[in-house]
């Protein structure tokens, strides 16, 4: 039976997954194999085990190799995202989730074979390679200056730079790599590992939830067939709008459902921990912190649903998921920050999820573009439209 405009197809599976994530997958959070990095390959494996025995292993894409729609999506994906090993061990983290859609859209049937057919099953994790080094002057939310270069040599095609801020690169088994021809940006699909694209260091973030952690590589005269190249040179920038705006959308799923927890362990704590006389959610200070967390809660959900259908309509939906971005990410951000105020020091300690949850989505505000960039492309929006207008 359809509710909130989900089908029951959807809603089964992500009712399977909640149950999933809630009783089998948290009591793992406090797993020692939890590192600064991101959870070890050994615990990744061992959750993607549970994952596959419960039937809910990449539950967003059906066995028929179909995807469920945005609308269905989101109501899974939020649902993964009740806690932060959710998403790794159902295997639609980023940036798996992304790379697995842009392959579904736009793979060869060979390439879909090769490599889609693997990470689906859950058994290769892959990497998305278009960051750069700021002091260089490469990409970064100006994929325009792209300082990878890539040419022509016999069947195959020789790439050469740097990367970083590249998630997961270390063990994956598939690299995306962006890199920039005389005609434009171009997309390839790699094997991984390989002596020619070199991990030079995993860096020190402030998030620790995704495999392999953040890495800065070196691309050191990389040989790729031609056939791995996605589309036509200079067509890479076209592909990777087709991932954008989902992968975008599908942050703000995840983040919605580790802080539906966060809040949930709040107002456990406001309810039962007792100060002047009285529980702390009996205080007006706090009392209002975990009524606005279900007001901005509530937004973000409903701004993830609305732009969810925008792009089930199947347009790119570019501006509506900046618009989602920012919404999200910020309201999120208030949420985890008001679930650590009103636990106090216990909400500083890593004795709940709280305390991660807070990092991850401080870091949600500048992963798939920082507030502020998307916010200069909406203002360079209205410009256009007002023009337009006036031209009419």
């Amino acid at each position: 039976m359809e509710r909130g405009g989900i089908p029951a197809r959807g809603l089964e599976i992500a009712d399977r997954v909640e149950a999933f994530v809630r009783e089998t997958v948290a009591p793992y959070e406090k797993d020692p194999r939890r590192t600064s990095h991101g959870p070890s390959e050994e615990l990744s494996l061992a959750l993607k085990d549970l994952a596959r025995a419960a039937g809910v292993m990449t539950p967003h894409i059906l066995e028929n190799g179909a995807h469920l729609t945005h609308r269905e999506t989101a109501a899974v994906l939020i649902r993964s995202g009740l806690s932060p090993l959710g998403p790794l061990a159902c295997h639609v983290a980023a940036p798996d989730e992304g790379n697995m859609y842009l392959l579904g859209k736009v793979g060869s049937p060979e390439l879909k074979q090769r490599f889609l057919e693997p990470m689906i099953e859950g058994r290769m994790r892959s990497a998305f390679f278009m960051t750069e080094p700021a002091e260089e002057g490469g990409a970064g939310s100006d994929p325009s200056l792209m300082q990878t270069t890539c040419r022509m040599d016999g069947n195959h095609w020789v790439i050469n730079g740097r990367k970083t801020y590249i998630t997961g690169a270390d063990g994956a088994g598939l690299g995306i790599i962006m890199a920039k021809s005389e005609d434009g940006a171009c997309m390839f699909l790699v094997d991984l590992p390989d002596p020619a694209v070199r991990i030079e260091r995993v860096m020190d973030t402030l998030d620790s939830s995704m495999p392999g952690g953040h890495a800065v590589i070196t691309i050191d005269n990389l040989r790729v067939p031609a056939t791995q190249m996605l589309g036509q040179s200079g067509e890479g920038f076209r592909y990777a709008q087709v991932r954008l705006s989902p992968a975008r959308l599908t942050h703000c799923m995840r983040w919605l459902g580790a802080c539906i927890r966060a809040n949930e362990i709040a107002t456990d704590y406001a309810n039962k921990r007792m100060a002047f006389g009285k529980p702390l959610v009996d205080h007006e200070g706090v009392g209002f912190m975990l009524a606005d967390n279900l007001i901005d809660l509530k937004q973000a959900e409903l701004m993830i649903y609305w732009c969810a259908d925008v792009l089930d309509t199947g347009v790119l939906g570019t501006a509506e998921s900046s618009m989602a971005k920012v919404a999200v990410s910020e309201a999120l951000m208030r949420v985890a920050d008001r679930c650590v105020q009103v636990m106090g020091g216990q909400g500083v300690t890593a004795d709940t999820i709280v305390e991660q949850v807070f990092r991850e989505v401080r870091a949600f505000r500048i992963y798939d573009g920082p507030t502020e960039v998307h916010k200069w492309s909406l203002a360079k929006k209205i410009k256009r439209d007002w023009k337009k207008a006036q031209e009419a």
